[in-house]
């Protein structure tokens, strides 16, 4: 990985002469007090290596006659310059030879540079970058695709199932109905039929009661007809056996009853209505526990989404371990990103910013007065444990600081000479003592 050796920057912003040796590996502090230089020390290392797109606004320092000047000495052997009324680039490498801005964009990665532009993005953004660069955004995007729409259907379903199921526990059942709907024409039919039948016993009734007349008659006729006695005791013979016939068929003969027809007719109304409504409720249950199964369908075919997502993210090359993305927020030990402490936060902007360009060794950090010694003290070991370079600012004039600036100097070198006065731009500058 390259990194930054060495560093000179001569009027800056706010900056007026300062050298620095970052530490190879972990945390270099730039402390001091507000306004003294210290973010101008970020902004000109940022501008010699990113390009004009981070010249400062007022890249010369206020009041200086010299223009600015950068002198940057990068671990891989090549010089970056700055210098000049133009403050052209120039970059040589360890071979002497000329090169440019594209070179230096090869391995220096923009956000390296500018690290607030990642840490200021979104939740998702920031999981893009990642997914981006781990290879996987695509695949990811589709399965997550895949799960929002079997998500969605599943919601459907879900709230049709629970309308059924209300809808059919608040529908009425009657027991004492029957379990299809009855048929007026039926029961007319059956009523019909008793009538029918009744209608063939009183026929017999009545023919009953005609040949016990005629019997009668027959036997008066007997005495008054004694010449034709031989005629008429045949004749009585012959109904003699038709009575008994008669008298035996109608000797067990029951009327039924028309009543529970009769009673059903006049009701058939109101049992429908009941048949009705149980049938209703049938099928509302029915209805219910299908799109149940329905919802658990998808419900096992969005755990396998899922699953195929963690899967993914499981076998891909995250830059950090216990680094992940869900439902497309970055998520670190569980978790999101506001959740996240200052160090982890810082931890995984720079494991992320590595992965972008793996030869970019250094990072920018501005404002670290916002962590705690602690917090410091924790990614300054992490630094150090990933072979990662990091030059900071701090409001703080502690112990933790590399250097301290003041008015635009590093603090406690005493100046060897007055200001310096307009020289050749090939002209050596340097008027502190014991920087390097």
């Amino acid at each position: 990985m390259i990194k930054i050796n060495k560093l000179e920057i001569e009027n800056v912003k706010r900056v007026k002469a300062i050298k620095l040796e970052p530490t190879s590996n972990g945390l270099t502090i730039v402390g001091g007090k507000n306004n003294q230089g210290k973010t101008s020390v970020l902004d000109a290392i940022a501008w010699g290596l990113g390009g004009n797109k981070y010249r400062p606004s007022k890249a010369e320092r206020e009041g200086s006659v010299i223009p600015p000047y950068l002198h940057i000495v990068l671990s891989n052997g090549l010089v970056v310059e700055r210098k000049g009324k133009n403050s052209e680039l120039k970059v040589i490498d360890p071979n002497g030879e000329k090169a440019g801005q594209q070179l230096l964009n090869s391995f220096v990665e923009e956000l390296a540079i500018d690290l607030p532009k990642f840490m200021n993005s979104t939740s998702k953004e920031k999981a893009g970058i990642l997914l981006r660069i781990i290879g996987v955004g695509d695949k990811l995007f589709e399965l997550e695709r895949r799960e929002q729409e079997i998500y969605n259907q599943r919601r459907t379903i879900g709230q049709i199932a629970d309308q059924k199921a209300k809808f059919a526990k608040e529908q009425p059942y009657f027991s004492d109905a029957p379990k299809e709907l009855i048929s007026a024409s039926d029961l007319i039919k059956q009523q019909q039929e008793i009538l029918t039948r009744n209608g063939e016993n009183q026929r017999k009734r009545q023919n009953l009661t005609q040949i016990q007349a005629l019997y009668a008659s027959q036997g008066q006729e007997i005495e008054r007809l004694e010449a034709q006695l031989n005629q008429a005791k045949a004749a009585y013979a012959k109904t003699g056996e038709d009575l008994a016939i008669a008298q035996k068929d109608a000797l067990d003969l029951v009327d039924e009853s028309t009543e529970a027809l009769e009673t059903n007719i006049q009701q058939i109304d109101e049992i429908n209505r009941k048949v009705r409504a149980n049938l209703d409720k049938d099928k509302a249950e029915t209805d219910a526990n299908d799109y149940r199964a329905q919802y658990d369908k998808l419900t096992t075919a969005i755990e396998d989404v899922r699953k195929e997502k963690t899967d993914l993210l499981d076998n891909a090359n995250l830059p950090l371990e216990g680094l992940s993305v869900e439902d497309g927020d970055l998520i670190f030990n569980g978790q999101k990103w506001d959740n996240m402490s200052g160090a982890d936060q810082l931890r995984v902007s720079t494991a992320i910013v590595r992965k972008l360009k793996p030869d970019c060794g250094f990072i920018l950090l501005d404002k670290l007065e916002q962590m705690d010694m602690d917090t410091l003290n924790e990614f300054g070991k992490w630094l150090e444990q990933e072979g990662l370079q990091a030059i900071a600012t701090r409001v703080s004039t502690g112990e933790e600081c590399s250097i301290v600036i003041e008015d635009g100097y590093v603090a406690g070198q005493e100046i060897l000479q007055a200001p310096p006065q307009p020289q050749p731009e090939n002209q050596p500058k340097t008027w502190k003592a014991g920087e390097f």
